[in-house]
């Protein structure tokens, strides 16, 4: 379908150079169709950076929504938010790093609705760690900088994770679930035996290969 072939190039170049050096005929060419078609089928240039944009930002609330649905317990809650997190992220790493980067490129007329999304996001974490702190569960003093602590993280995953590295997805969901129980100064072991591993969304082009079933060991391949 020629408006997926076209947010794959937005995708694929927008990542890689950045939204302002991308030209339409580059973006036609990535796609395989003339220019023409490219307005025909998203409009402008800056009306592709918004559909790629908010689909990464929908899909990480949806997700982050989901987690909290699943548990009333904050620390459950915190342990899917993370898990989705970081498993959109590793497996969307081309958006991701797109969302991530180039809010700044946005008109003044569409950087409001995308920068609410964002915040509407971040507002989930949030919400766990006050809701925890008040019923005693996380004794942490500074709540803000865990928060920022544990979504940079996560989100720095767009950056070295590989799909044929040294571990699989679920394990890597579980080990940055494990460190951000460390931050909130929570013994992890409080999720042993707790299904909490996100099986994320694809929204990059090549779907990644299942290498393992997450379990709550970490004994780590070599």
């Amino acid at each position: 379908m020629d408006l997926e072939r076209v947010q794959r190039a937005g995708v694929s170049l927008f990542s890689a150079k950045g939204f302002a050096a991308t030209g339409i005929r580059e973006l036609g060419g990535e796609a395989g169709i003339n220019s023409a078609t490219i307005y025909h089928y998203v409009g402008s240039k800056e009306d592709l950076l918004v559909r790629i944009m908010k689909s990464c930002l929908q899909e990480l609330i949806d997700a982050g929504a989901a987690a909290l649905r699943a548990s009333s317990e904050p620390v459950v809650q915190l342990a899917g938010l993370v898990s989705s997190h970081v498993g959109l992220t590793a497996v969307n790493q081309l958006t991701a790093r797109v969302a991530e980067y180039e809010m700044r490129a946005l008109s003044e007329t569409n950087r409001p609705v995308l920068q609410k999304m964002r915040d509407d996001y971040e507002a989930l974490f949030a919400q766990v760690l006050e809701r925890g702190q008040r019923v005693g569960v996380f004794p942490t003093e500074d709540l803000t900088m865990a928060r920022l602590a544990i979504m940079e993280m996560g989100t720095g995953v767009a950056h070295w994770y590989r799909p044929d590295g040294r571990l699989p997805l679920p394990l890597v969901q579980q080990f940055f679930v494990d460190t951000a129980c460390r931050i909130l100064s929570v013994d992890p072991a409080v999720l042993d035996g707790i299904d909490y591993v996100a099986t994320p969304t694809r929204l990059d082009s090549e779907p990644l290969p299942t290498k393992a079933k997450a379990g709550r060991s970490l004994a780590l391949p070599s």
